[in-house]
């Protein structure tokens, strides 16, 4: 038992509150007609009722979720001295448990005169699915300690709870209890192992788990590609899927879910569209989740069309419904359609905003330039119109939303004035205002704060930086680079990535790798020849290099966005819009580059970056040249 010695002294109050021990659903609360009979039975047979009458009361309870007459039965029992065996405590452990009576199922579980590795599984069990994961881990350390030795079914739980560090320190050493008992190779384990591992960021020990599994079902396959998706490797999640399905795997709800979050992180629309169909091909019930990662997926593919249309013909709606399809117009730019269906979501008043929903009211009211609108609904956040408590994240919307605006100076009293310690997002939020609109003062002050709170954010160099070259101070951004080298930062390279006939096409800055590259270059700089002649002029600002314009201009041709778009004008038909995605946020000069795109071609334009969507038609953008 060197597990328990090594990790009990580790775990400080391992009783966390526990919900109140009459706290169930309603469902619990109905009487059911059936039950009556077996009940007034077993009520009138005193003494007589045996463990077979006992069993199969207490089986249709828990079937049926029947508190009350579960109760009845626990009662009875008491009330006649019968001494249940451990077969039927570990049946009222269950039964409570479903009735979301915890503290019941606690109290059975307490004056059991003896224990199996069943009872000890239900108790366990109970505290994980519920999220008290610090009482199932510590429950499952005194079993080790009680000398019972776990099974499949035991193992498979307690792995759902090591999520937080200590728990996953304690899960590492449980999966070394598990290959010393020889259940490393069985499917429930195993899937629950590699999800503990994806979960905690380790998704090569994950994978190492799952190729080693000598069976594999949906749970672990789906547990695979949601560990991928989760950690945004969208790349290799799809990968995996398609290689799966080539194996014979069957997909269920959670599977298509896992894969479509991929796709969200890919925006992947024409291969989204055919796993959608997928999944209206397999007849899957219209779960809420899945149903959400579609309404996710084809906003962050840029069709809010496809989005609202699976939204309006939910039968039910969670608040995770409403705030995927408040963050999808929010990210459009579409800040009027936030606040209407932000208005829809009160008067319907059948789901309460949360903490998100006003993350992304207040991030619509930003993108879509309606700051007033945005800091009325700050101030009522409070007030009983709303109810949601305002937190960081929320000062940091305001935080944007008078910067997009503008209001540089009024920001950074606003920070001042704030009742929590600014964080660096919120820092980092002013000073990308203080570039965007030259406040080079506030800008200098807030990027050396910055460079003093994260001096390994290469991000707070890049806009410094860029701040400093539009002033023309070009010592100072020589100074700056010098410190990043001094501090070996690196920057993160820009990509861009563009999906045709169902295949990536990514891109680099001046990539030179495509298959089609010196067809992309010829038609990149005959662009620009041919939008000059219609007023473009490159915005040498976004060139952080102290060099010649000649110079910079090449820089700019060599763009990531600009290879893509350009590769979308020659590789697609006339009439489909070009969508391209950008890992960092998208640059001034590429943007005047794609509405160009749009106005002379007359097609549309989708470009998503890491903050937002650019809808661009006619050669004006749905950002309103403000992002």
């Amino acid at each position: 038992m060197r597990l328990t010695r090594h990790i009990l002294p580790s775990i400080h109050h391992p009783f966390l509150p526990l919900p109140p021990s009459n706290s169930r659903t309603l469902s619990t609360h109905t009487t059911h007609i059936h039950l009556q009979q077996p009940l007034l039975q077993m009520a009138l047979s005193s003494f007589d009722t045996n463990f077979q009458t006992y069993n199969e009361i207490l089986n249709e309870c828990v079937n049926k979720r029947a508190f009350r007459e579960g109760q009845r039965v626990h009662a009875h029992m008491i009330k006649t001295r019968y001494l249940p065996s451990v077969f039927l405590r570990t049946r009222l452990i269950v039964l409570y448990t479903k009735c979301d009576s915890l503290g019941d199922a606690r109290h059975v579980f307490d004056e059991m005169p003896e224990r199996n590795v069943v009872s000890w599984t239900a108790m366990i069990s109970a505290y994980s699915q519920r999220g008290y994961a610090s009482q199932a881990l510590y429950l499952f350390l005194q079993m080790l300690r009680s000398g019972t030795k776990p099974n499949e079914f035991t193992f498979a739980t307690v792995f759902t709870s090591c999520t937080s560090s200590t728990g996953f320190s304690l899960g590492r050493q449980i999966h070394s209890l598990i290959i010393k008992s020889n259940y490393e190779d069985h499917v429930f384990v195993g899937s629950s192992l590699l999800d503990m591992y994806a979960k905690d960021g380790k998704i090569h020990e994950a994978q190492t788990v799952f190729e080693c599994l000598p069976e594999r079902d949906v749970v672990s396959c789906t547990a695979i590609i949601s560990g991928y998706a989760q950690l945004g490797l969208d790349e290799e999640a799809l990968e995996l899927f398609r290689r799966l399905q080539g194996e014979g795997m069957q997909s269920n709800y959670v599977t298509y879910t896992g894969v479509i979050t991929a796709l969200s992180g890919l925006a992947a629309l024409d291969l989204g569209k055919q796993v959608h169909n997928h999944v209206l091909r397999s007849e899957i019930p219209s779960f809420v989740v899945l149903q959400n990662s579609l309404i996710d997926m084809y906003s962050k593919c840029g069709n809010l069309t496809y989005s609202r249309r699976i939204f309006d013909t939910m039968y039910e709606r969670t608040v995770i419904s409403w705030n995927a399809m408040l963050v999808g117009y929010s990210k459009h730019g579409e800040g009027r359609e936030v606040l209407k269906l932000f208005t829809l979501m009160r008067e319907e008043k059948k789901v309460k905003p949360d903490s998100v929903t006003m993350l992304a009211v207040l991030s619509g009211c930003s993108h879509g330039g309606l700051e007033d609108t945005g800091l009325n609904i700050f101030h009522d956040m409070n007030s009983e119109k709303i109810g949601v408590e305002p937190k960081m994240e929320h000062y940091g919307c305001v935080v944007d939303l008078l910067g997009r605006s503008g209001r540089v100076e009024e920001a950074f009293e606003f920070i001042k004035s704030m009742p929590f310690e600014p964080t660096a997002a919120i820092w980092g939020s002013l000073l990308g205002a203080s570039r965007v609109h030259s406040n080079v003062d506030i800008g200098e002050l807030v990027g050396h704060r910055l460079l003093e709170i994260e001096p390994g954010n290469a991000g707070n160099y890049v806009i410094l930086s860029n701040l400093y070259a539009s002033a023309g101070r070009w010592e100072d951004v020589r100074s700056l680079r010098d410190l990043m080298l001094k501090k070996t930062v690196a920057k993160e390279p820009g990509r861009s990535w563009i999906e045709l006939d169902q295949v990536l096409h990514t891109f680099h800055a001046s990539d030179h790798s495509h298959p089609r590259r010196e067809e992309i270059c010829v038609k990149v700089k005959e662009l620009s020849v041919s939008f000059k002649e219609v007023g473009y002029v490159p915005d040498l600002s976004c060139v952080l290099h102290d060099v010649d314009e000649e110079q910079k201009e090449k820089i700019l041709l060599g763009h990531s966005e600009k290879l893509a778009l350009s590769f979308g004008l020659i590789a697609s038909s006339e009439n489909v819009p070009i969508r391209v995605i950008k890992n960092l946020r998208i640059c001034v000069d590429c943007h005047n580059f794609a509405k160009y795109i749009s106005k002379v071609y007359g097609r549309e334009v989708s470009l998503r970056d890491k903050n937002r969507f650019h809808r661009i038609v006619g050669g004006k953008c749905s950002c309103g040249d403000y992002w």
